[in-house]
């Protein structure tokens, strides 16, 4: 579709009632020019994480999807555009919830730290992140329920975003459920990674005695001319199979 595109009343009614300054700005682009790249949100309107910005869009139950261009310099970029108007979620006009400090202190526990890394952090480093997509799911319904939700660090927050809307399950499925065996909800207890059969398992050494651990693991790494992933997955698979024998 493009600029021309008449959309139903009602549809521009509810995009117009959309206050989120980043999803406006997505949305009157749309509605411009029939369609939003990654390059658009990098160099018209500065923002260095595009799909953070289209994600707002989606958070407002509006239906944006993602298909491939190419930009002026040859190389492939996303670009966006309005799904069909009667996709939209109803009641989710406003956007996510806003979350309360002490619903953030409830979810980090005794030892702030991100759910996918295990990286301990000051909280303010800390994001709240839907376990099963806030666009597949929603929040909580009524009392907000702390096992739906983990703490990320912006890395591991952003691989998830990266991963979450390219798996096939988000593209077209929105199965709450399949999103529940995945990594990037359940970490600790996974049956595949965006559908597809993986494990997977982060590792960060941290403070001076980790980290010479991870030097003498580098070494080692280095005379057997392999990666570090590599041989410490080798280490490990060596480990496992003498602790059977014993």
């Amino acid at each position: 579709m493009t600029s021309s595109t008449k959309w139903p009343a009602d549809f521009l009614g509810l995009l117009a009632k959309v206050t989120n300054r980043r999803a406006k700005i997505v949305i009157e682009h749309i509605l411009k020019n029939g369609s939003i790249t990654t390059e658009d949100l990098e160099k018209t309107y500065g923002y260095n994480h595009p799909p953070r910005a289209v994600r707002d869009v989606r958070d407002q139950g509006i239906p944006i999807i993602t298909e491939r261009t190419k930009s002026a310099s040859g190389r492939s970029i996303a670009v966006y555009r309005f799904g069909n108007p009667a996709d939209v979620r109803q009641g989710r006009l406003g956007g996510r919830r806003a979350f309360s400090k002490a619903f953030k202190l409830d979810i980090a526990g005794h030892e702030p730290k991100c759910g996918i890394c295990g990286t301990p952090y000051e909280l303010r480093y800390l994001q709240i992140d839907h376990r099963v997509p806030y666009e597949i799911a929603g929040d909580s319904q009524d009392t907000l329920v702390t096992t739906d939700y983990m703490l990320l660090c912006l890395s591991c927050q952003r691989a998830k975003s990266w991963s979450c809307e390219h798996c096939q399950n988000w593209i077209s499925g929105r199965l709450p459920e399949i999103c529940r065996r995945c990594y990037w909800a359940n970490p600790e207890s996974h049956e595949h990674i965006a559908l597809q059969e993986i494990r997977r398992v982060d590792i960060v050494w941290l403070g001076e005695s980790e980290i010479a651990q991870y030097e003498s693991l580098r070494q080692l790494a280095v005379r057997q001319k392999v990666a570090v992933p590599i041989y410490a997955k080798k280490a490990l698979n060596d480990h496992v199979v003498n602790s059977s024998r014993s």
